[in-house]
Formats: structure tokens, C-alpha cells, sequence
């Protein structure tokens, strides 16, 4: 990972990292101190002490060993099993489940019920210690449709696809704001990169200083109501909350996402998530053509539901 010190005012890289990279985990300062020390942590491609003052423009080059995790089968966490067979299993995830353990998180993630589940997946993977058989991801807030492999052959199959985007993925989210006629159907082209303090992706502009990644979406309006339309999207690309970061590059922010939020929009009480929902995936293998759906949740069903009841009575 590499970042930028932007500020004017200069601070202890040690304390820099703790905010501004290992804010969300349980890496402690004295880590961050040790790693600092053993060389996992540069400055302008030198090594410096905990106290270093940071000045602006410097290259900060972070290269901190993950903390092993050890994946245990959790019996208790619920999914929705759509399609298994031999080869993979489809499944409708719900919101406000992790996908695989982080320091974070240890237990109670999908990664740990499938492995309950199917425990024959526990070696498939390019990581299965701590993701077996996944070969795709939705953010923890995010429901819908994963696939997961069940062999080794069919992950690497799986994976190669995505790869190609030979894998179409159609989502539905319900968005802020009542899409005009010319904008029922749009394509939106703008690369994505991480933010300069790594905490979220932005749409890149001439003076991003992080990774610039390629990211086009598709969407068509489903329906359309006073305030909210209910999108149909299609990503080309896959890049980490594209859908999200598009979305809200419009000004039509998806309900409930407290990340990314256009300003003037008004917190929904009742939604606890992002509305987002992966609805179909479908793919050719194995000399088959497969094709599924997963209904969307309660929470946005009854949401649309109420949106329906003002003055039009046609269900979703």
C-alpha cells in the first residue's frame, strides 16, 4: 500500500498509521511501532523510526503481514442455498454479513457457515484459510447472489471467467432522486481509485495520486417514484464498490449508503444498509448454460412497498 502525506502539518507516521490505515482493525500502536522498525513501513523508499515527522509529498509504502486467522465453522450462520451440485454452490447472502474473517470480524462471517456447511471446500481457493471456495465478494451491507466453488477445477474455472467478464452480474438498488426520460437508461465510464487516505474509492480526477483502475456500469431504470427510482445495474467491471461510487457520481446516491452520500441527502430512518441487492448471475460451464435469481430482501421490498402506497398501487 502506498499513500501520499498530504497535509501541511506534520504528525508521527506511528500515529498517522494507527488513524488514518489501521483505523477499522485491531492492529494496536505497539504493532505499528514493531513493523516500523523491522522495515515494513518506508518513507521515501527509506526506513525511518516511529517518530518520524511526516512533511508534505511524502511517499508512505506500507507492507504490514496480516495477522493469521484461523477459519472455524460457524452451524449458525443463516444463508438461503439456491442451486448445488458437484461442482458450486448459489447463494443469497444476506445483508450484514461479513464474507470472510478480518481481524475485524473472526467468526461469524458466510466464510465460516459455508465451511460448516460444506466442509468439503476447506482446501479450495487461493486462500482458503480464510476463504474457501469464494471466488467473488459483496460488501458486508450488500445481499444477494454469490456462487462458490466446491473444487479446486471449478474455482480456477469460476475465477477465470470473472476475469474475462464472462460472468454477467445484474443488481437492483433503490436510489435517490426521480431519473428524467433521457437518463432511463445510461452507460457510466469513469475510472475509480482509492481516496488519499485509503478509506474509500473516489471517481479519479488529474490529480489522484493513487492506483487509477478502468470502471463502467450499466444501468436502466426499473421504476420511478416522487423522490426514489428503483435501478437495474449492470458493472462491466468489478472494481471494489464501483456500483456505489458510480451511482452516487450522478447524484442519485444508493438509499442508506452513509459512505458514499451526495451531499443534500437525507438520512432514510427506517434503512439500516445501503439498498443494494446482486439479483442475477449467470454463466456458461461445463458445457451448460446457468442462469439464477435471488428475490429481494424484505427490507427493500417493504421500502419499495411504501413508496408504492402513495399513489400507485402497482407492485414491484
Amino acid at each position: 500500500m502506498e499513500i501520499t502525506y498530504q497535509e501541511k502539518n506534520g504528525e508521527r507516521v506511528d500515529k498517522f498509521l494507527q488513524k488514518e490505515v489501521f483505523f477499522n482493525s485491531k492492529t494496536s500502536r505497539g504493532e505499528i511501532v514493531r513493523n516500523i522498525k523491522e522495515g515494513n513501513v518506508l518513507v521515501n523508499k527509506k526506513t525511518v523510526k516511529p517518530s518520524y515527522i511526516l512533511k508534505k509529498n511524502d511517499e508512505v509504502e506500507v507492507d504490514i503481514p496480516e495477522k493469521i486467522i484461523k477459519l472455524r465453522p460457524n452451524e449458525k450462520i443463516e444463508f438461503e442455498i439456491i442451486y448445488e451440485d458437484k461442482n458450486f454452490i448459489v447463494i443469497n447472502k444476506p445483508a450484514g454479513l461479513t464474507v470472510h474473517p478480518s481481524s475485524a470480524e473472526r467468526d461469524d462471517t458466510l466464510a465460516s457457515g459455508l465451511l460448516a456447511k460444506f466442509p468439503e471446500i476447506k482446501n479450495v481457493g487461493d486462500a482458503p484459510e480464510i476463504r474457501p471456495g469464494i471466488v467473488h465478494r459483496l460488501d458486508k451491507e450488500t445481499s444477494g447472489i454469490m456462487v462458490v466453488a466446491r473444487n479446486q477445477k471449478t474455482f480456477l474455472e469460476l475465477k477465470n471467467k470473472f476475469k474475462k467478464r464472462e460472468i454477467k452480474k445484474t443488481y437492483w438498488a433503490i436510489v435517490f432522486g426521480n431519473l428524467g426520460e433521457a437518463e432511463s437508461f445510461g452507460i457510466i465510464d469513469k475510472p475509480i481509485a482509492r481516496s488519499a487516505d485509503y478509506k474509500k474509492q473516489v471517481i479519479a480526477g488529474r490529480k489522484t495520486k493513487t492506483k487509477i483502475r478502468e470502471a463502467v456500469t450499466e444501468y436502466k431504470i426499473i421504476k420511478k417514484f416522487a423522490d426514489y427510482s428503483l435501478v437495474e445495474v449492470s458493472p462491466r467491471t468489478g472494481r471494489m464498490h464501483q456500483i456505489r461510487v458510480h451511482l452516487n457520481s450522478i447524484g442519485h446516491p444508493i438509499v442508506g449508503d452513509e459512505i458514499y452520500k451526495a451531499k443534500g441527502f437525507l438520512e432514510v430512518a427506517e434503512i439500516k444498509r445501503q439498498l443494494l441487492h446482486a439479483k442475477e448471475l449467470s454463466f456458461s460451464a461445463f458445457g451448460k448454460e446457468y442462469g439464477f435469481k435471488a428475490d429481494i430482501p424484505k427490507d427493500m421490498r417493504n421500502f419499495l412497498d411504501s413508496l408504492t402506497n402513495v399513489g400507485n398501487k402497482d407492485r414491484i
